[in-house]
């Protein structure tokens, strides 16, 4: 039975959930309820051992987040008092749950994401966007900074000199140039986005050992910081023969 949560939308299809930002009327605009919303939906999926491959998408085809609500009442940009500075923040826990899963993840980026709007679908395994989609890294034009990781997130998927060309210019840019640049390794139509995320959703689950895929997204994330490779073969090689030594689960 699908959970019910105010600003997101949770679905169990198969092996595959789907995480649905579920604001249209405010164009999915980011408030810090709803990525808790989210973070519990992440964490829920990955505790489930049915579900292979979470989705996060968007409700409507005009934005997948247009960025911060900046509504009265928002508090989107308070920062931290000093009780709380040394607590985990919203955005932190957010992360947290998605870089840490065990379950590959994909964001099926559905029109404009500006701002954190763009920055909450780093931490996820990969993106795709509709033919429509839009980013913008905007930071630097409201006289505030990256966040939700994005620093670190960014330049390790696009490299580091196209980061600093959208987040210091903070312009708008289009689907054509986020494929170009890695950012998202597809474009689909705008009605054929989900489908298309589901069937590579389905690629992963039908096709690999969820063990294998476990271990391999954290070892592609987590070794290109390390100084080496000569770091690296080290712990890969103990991995190897750790999931080689016994049977491990292959699509029958």
């Amino acid at each position: 039975m699908p959970l019910a949560y105010e600003h997101i939308l949770y679905q169990i299809d198969g092996p595959i959930a789907t995480i649905t930002l579920n604001r249209p009327d405010r164009m999915n605009a980011y408030v810090r309820p709803m990525i808790l919303e989210v973070r519990d939906a992440f964490l829920t999926a990955d505790c489930d051992d049915d579900v292979r491959v979470i989705i996060l998408t968007a409700a409507g085809q005009r934005a997948f987040c247009a960025g911060a609500d900046l509504s009265p009442g928002g508090d989107n940009f308070k920062s931290a008092t000093p009780s709380d500075a040394s607590q985990p923040n919203a955005e932190r826990l957010y992360v947290d749950a998605v870089f840490n899963a065990r379950k590959p993840s994909i964001a099926a980026i559905n029109g404009a994401a500006i701002g954190i709007g763009a920055t909450i679908t780093l931490p996820l395994d990969f993106r795709i966007c509709s033919d429509t989609a839009r980013f913008a890294f905007a930071f630097t034009r409201r006289g505030v900074t990256p966040e939700v990781g994005s620093a670190w997130f960014l330049p390790q998927i696009v490299g580091t000199s196209k980061a600093l060309q959208w987040c210091l210019t903070g312009r708008t840019f289009g689907s054509q140039e986020a494929l170009g640049a890695g950012l998202v390794s597809e474009i689909v139509g705008a009605d054929n986005l989900l489908s298309r995320a589901r069937q590579l959703a389905l690629e992963i689950a039908e096709w690999t050992s969820p063990v294998a895929v476990a271990v391999t997204r954290q070892m592609l994330w987590r070794f290109g910081a390390l100084g080496s490779y000569t770091d690296m073969m080290a712990i890969d090689s103990q991995l190897f023969s750790e999931l080689s030594a016994g049977p491990v689960s292959t699509p029958g």
